[in-house]
């Protein structure tokens, strides 16, 4: 009887000890005798009820119950298993015996695994498992209180060049420590959460107003704008924070983690280093984006999209010299859909490099009928999206269109904004001067708006600069607006640079910007966004004159 268990009891059908093991007398370490005593009072207080109806369950129907129950011990109350039976002594009286089997090791087991199953393993911080939980949780309390809480999703800004400089070793020990900071920054109350590579989420329960987030939020970001001092190199880090609001936002929790996530984007985008509440302006109206998504397969499957052609004119003689491709949707029942709602979706799912591909290659071969219609050499222009950009077979795309359309490498023009080509630039080194062998131009769009970093004019074999419409827009009466494009103009000429300027709606813009030796002008005054057809018959007719026919100005971009 001494070896059946850990623990072993002999009692009356009182619950009074008949016999203890020597193991359990040690184990719990009582200075008074154990005999007589009941052994409800050897367990915790709230498991000594359970036990009273288990005895008394088992002496009554003779039948084993096992039981899972805590120990006093000298020191702590490790929860054991005990299997309660009960049988006749010599004397024919029903007796029982507990037999208990320890279970600290595989409680410890199991706690490690829920924890392992519900924790980041790398900085302990609740996984995406535990936060959606405590969402959940959180959400029910405040639809009960009526109080408003945010969520907070924390992206911390430039980690990449951690990883890649210094190894990952260095950049596990950052992310280890950027987490203890921003716990130590947090209540109690709130949740921390890690959930992604270098993404942490926080739950703020009561932080709902715009002074209590900036509060928060401003605390974040400076905790981690604190040098890291790691293995000897000194770090330094930022972090930028997106911010939804229940209710005013969302009411469950996958909207409000990814509305969090959007505006923390946007921060990214904005600058960095910075903290925005979502507000339907940042990311345009997300509740149609599935099945605008959706859509979008179907639109491609049914050929809805289109190519419509912008002139570029020569700012003396109005000459169209060439076109800028732009893409369009027409939806049978939503109409146009404006590109700003199309693109970022199609970047996001990829759908971008096969509109892309095919955009490029139609507009290769539509140029060789504008210039049967025209009887000279024009160019066409075509966007590069990022995400096309940085695509394995982005070259082979080129290839093709060059090969099946036949024309010269010089006769198109990729257009690549400014933060496409510092998101990687050795990348976009190796890329841009493999194109400027096929002897394809390479054309910055909306130059000055994105990083406007002069050292990328010297070592990427650029040839076109477009100043964007934001600059144009308020001329020739804007004396900062005028000096920025002077500035651009001149910079082009000493670096042998075309310029097209865009958005030219006026006389007055136009005339303003060939006296400073503007070669190319766009915008609605020479012509909007047109059909093929239509853009064929300004060619027809050679619509280069100052006047232009108001038929042709009122296309629908």
């Amino acid at each position: 009887m001494e070896e059946a268990g850990d623990v072993v009891f002999r009692l009356n059908q009182q619950g009074q000890l008949l016999f203890a093991s020597r193991r359990a007398i040690a184990r719990i370490g009582s200075a008074t005798p154990l005999l007589g005593c009941t052994m409800a009072t050897l367990l915790a207080d709230g498991d000594q009820a359970q036990l009273a109806g288990a005895l008394i369950d088992v002496a009554a129907s003779h039948t084993t119950r096992l039981l899972e129950a805590r120990l006093k011990t000298l020191d702590i109350e490790p929860w054991h298993e005990f299997r309660i039976s009960a049988y006749n002594n010599a004397d024919g009286i029903t007796e029982l015996l507990v037999v208990g089997r320890d279970m600290t090791v595989q409680h410890a087991t199991e706690e490690r695994l829920r924890h392992m199953a519900t924790h980041d393993a790398l900085t302990e911080l609740p996984n995406r498992l535990l936060l959606s939980d405590r969402m959940r949780m959180v959400i029910a309390n405040a639809r009960r209180s009526g109080q408003g809480f945010s969520v907070a999703n924390i992206g911390l800004d430039g980690f990449k060049k951690v990883n890649d400089g210094l190894g990952h070793p260095i950049g596990d020990a950052m992310l280890r420590m950027a987490a203890q900071r921003l716990r130590k920054t947090l209540r109690d109350s709130d949740t921390l959460a890690r959930v992604g590579g270098d993404e942490f989420v926080a739950i703020l329960p009561g932080t709902a107003t715009e002074a209590q987030i900036k509060l928060v939020t401003g605390r974040l970001i400076a905790t981690l704008q604190s040098p890291f001092e790691i293995e000897g190199h000194t770090i330094y880090i930022g972090a930028s924070v997106g911010v939804s609001v229940y209710p005013q936002h969302a009411e469950d929790e996958i909207r409000l983690l990814a509305l969090a996530d959007a505006a923390m984007s946007r921060a990214k985008e904005t600058g960095k280093a910075r903290a925005l509440v979502y507000s339907p302006a940042l990311a345009g109206p997300p509740q149609h984006d599935i099945s605008l998504e959706a859509a979008m397969f179907q639109a491609v499957r049914e050929g809805e999209f289109l190519l419509y052609y912008q002139p570029i004119v020569d700012a003396h003689t109005r000459e169209i010299q060439g076109f800028e491709t732009l893409m369009r949707w027409k939806h049978p029942t939503l109409g146009m859909v404006p590109p700003a709602r199309f693109i970022p979706i199609a970047e996001t799912n990829g759908l971008i490099n096969l509109l892309g591909a095919w955009a490029l290659k139609a507009a290769c071969v539509q140029l060789k009928q504008f210039e049967e219609v025209a009887k000279r050499s024009l160019y066409i222009s075509v966007n590069i999206s990022p995400r096309q950009f940085r695509n394995d077979k982005f070259l082979d795309v080129l290839d093709d269109a060059i090969a099946f359309s036949g024309l010269l490498g010089e006769q198109l023009v990729l257009e690549i904004t400014e933060g496409t080509l510092m998101i990687d630039p050795v990348h976009a080194e190796s890329i841009l001067s493999k194109m400027a062998e096929r002897k394809a131009r390479i054309a910055i769009d909306d130059f000055g708006t994105g990083y406007s970093s002069l050292a990328y004019l010297k070592r990427f074999p650029i040839s076109v600069l477009k100043i964007d419409r934001t600059f144009i827009r308020d001329l020739p009466g804007s004396a900062k607006d005028g000096a920025i494009c002077n500035a651009v103009l001149d910079l082009a000429k000493h670096l042998d640079l075309s310029v097209v300027a865009e958005g030219v709606e006026t006389e007055e813009q136009l005339q303003y910007l060939e006296e400073r030796g503007c070669q190319y002008i766009q915008g609605y005054l020479t012509g909007k966004p047109m059909a093929a057809n239509v853009a064929l018959a300004a060619l027809k007719e050679s619509i280069h004159a100052k006047l232009v026919p108001a038929e042709l100005r009122q296309v629908a971009q």
